[in-house]
């Protein structure tokens, strides 16, 4: 085995170490009344190094970590979507999770060959990217929530419209401290891309 498929292998099972301590924090992790996890700064980090499908298997292994919060009760809101139906909430964690990290690999390719004669083009690919993750993993998930989850969506917004509770209560404030917090690591994500490369 070549060097580089070891040092790519040793990247990401690293990364998706770090993903699984991530998510297991994410309920501690609180701005005021509002928790949040950091774990799709790894997944974009491992989605620009080696691209859409490296980002799905990273996105894939949050979307294994969220389902066993759900099905556990850590998650209870998560809790309650397994309850309901288990099949389908496997199915919108894994989808949502693998979709976000390979959406962000895909981006992070096309913004390099759209930008090849910038010479940001390393730092707008990676923006775009962090921008990528959260839209899609949130969009996924209030799509899935509208499709299959309809009965429990209409009780939690307790006669509240359920779409302007799905895109404020629900998904809102998290979505805004998540996309914040990925563009805010953007430049050090950066710094770490640069610096790889100039090693390699």
């Amino acid at each position: 085995m070549k060097h580089s498929q070891i040092s790519k292998y040793v990247t990401l099972a690293l990364l998706s170490a770090i993903i699984v301590v991530l998510q297991l924090l994410a309920g501690s992790l609180k701005i005021g009344p509002i928790s949040f996890t950091l774990v799709l700064i790894p997944i974009v980090v491992g989605s620009a190094f080696y691209g859409k499908g490296a980002g799905a298997i990273l996105g894939g292994v949050f979307g294994l970590i969220v389902y066993i919060g759900c099905v556990n009760g850590t998650d209870v809101g998560g809790n309650i979507l397994f309850n309901a139906n288990p099949y389908i909430c496997l199915f919108v964690c894994m989808l949502k999770g693998c979709m976000c990290g390979f959406c962000a690999g895909a981006v992070y390719a096309l913004c390099l060959k759209l930008f090849a004669n910038n010479r940001c083009r390393s730092q707008i690919a990676v923006i775009f990217s962090a921008i990528t993750a959260p839209i899609v993993n949130t969009g996924l998930f209030c799509l899935c929530m509208a499709l299959f989850y309809q009965d429990i969506l209409v009780e939690w917004a307790a006669g509240e419209n359920v779409f302007v509770y799905m895109i404020v209560g629900l998904t809102g404030i998290n979505f805004l401290v998540e996309l914040g917090i990925n563009l805010v690591s953007a430049p050090a994500i950066t710094t770490i891309i640069q610096a790889v490369k100039k090693r390699r």
